[in-house]
């Protein structure tokens, strides 16, 4: 069976999308890791499937690059947002995942329609998400025990001489630790460092491992291991798990723009209502179809 996908990406985050509205689409864990193989497959960091709501108008499921089902993906949402506010019409669309539901709309007076290569023409718009409100106690992320979620019991290296300590944990649907650094690390400490974290014991369901530099009150540089994808060029939750990391330690307000690899992504922690709301840019690179 032959089915058709649209190659998007948020900040350099990369998805290949499948509608399954009316078709269901069920890949093993295989075929998704398949799938997301960059050498002999499409090629992304996450697959995306577009499922049935009776909630929603859509519900968002997640595989990551290893085959691994989890519940959320900000950029990703930013993504599905842009289709189903595109085929809609809509102002605003509702998504919902296993990581519970998400309200997406445009960003006023911002896209553009560029030429692209010679597979056709890019799309790019900014997309703005609720991400809803951070979860900060330490059974909703959840760690192995009860502890500050401000900063955790966790270190690096040398217990007499750390290299990282004490990282802040959020959850945003999923679960993530953010450690402070003087500068932003290369790939290197990012691999070694992030994939050591990932499946520490101190995190029953692994955690995505963000490592963050407060370059200024309202901006921050972010380099991301995420879980069961590795190394990403951008993480959207990450990003909001970063900007109410800091600014639960005093570190920045909330507001900030959050640089990644892949651009920017302006993440904002509103206080009357709690939640985070997230803008940035989406972008289809083309379309192809999928031998499942």
């Amino acid at each position: 069976m032959t089915r058709p996908f649209v190659k998007m990406n948020g900040a350099g985050n990369d998805f290949v999308v499948v509608n399954a509205l009316e078709t269901p689409f069920s890949p093993t864990a295989d075929q998704a890791r398949a799938i997301a193989d960059r050498e002999t497959g499409e090629g992304c960091d996450q697959l995306i499937a577009l499922e049935p709501s009776d909630r929603a108008d859509a519900f968002m499921r997640v595989w990551n690059a290893d085959g691994g089902v989890v519940e959320t993906c900000g950029n990703a949402l930013r993504c599905v947002g842009w289709m189903l506010l595109q085929s809609s019409g809509k102002a605003e669309v509702l998504i919902d995942t296993l990581g519970g539901p998400t309200t997406a709309w445009r960003a006023e007076g911002r896209g553009r329609v560029g030429s692209g290569g010679p597979e056709g023409p890019t799309t790019t718009a900014h997309i703005k998400v609720d991400m809803g409100a951070p979860r900060l106690d330490w059974a909703q992320i959840p760690l192995d025990e009860e502890m500050d979620t401000r900063g955790i019991e966790l270190q690096v290296g040398p217990i007499d001489d750390p290299v990282l300590h004490t990282p802040g944990a959020v959850s945003m649907g999923n679960p993530h630790v953010v450690f402070f650094m003087d500068r932003a690390p290369n790939d290197a400490f990012v691999r070694g460092t992030g994939s050591l974290i990932e499946h520490h014991p101190r995190f029953p369901e692994g955690v995505n491992v963000g490592f963050a530099h407060v370059i200024a009150p309202d901006h921050i540089r972010l380099r991301v291991w995420e879980r069961g994808a590795g190394l990403t060029r951008a993480c959207g939750t990450g990003a909001c798990a970063a900007l109410v990391a800091a600014a639960r330690r005093g570190l920045t307000g909330r507001a900030a723009t959050i640089e990644v690899d892949g651009g920017e992504l302006r993440v904002e922690w509103d206080e009357a209502t709690d939640h985070v709301f997230m803008t940035g840019p989406v972008e289809v690179e083309r379309t192809g179809t999928l031998k499942v």
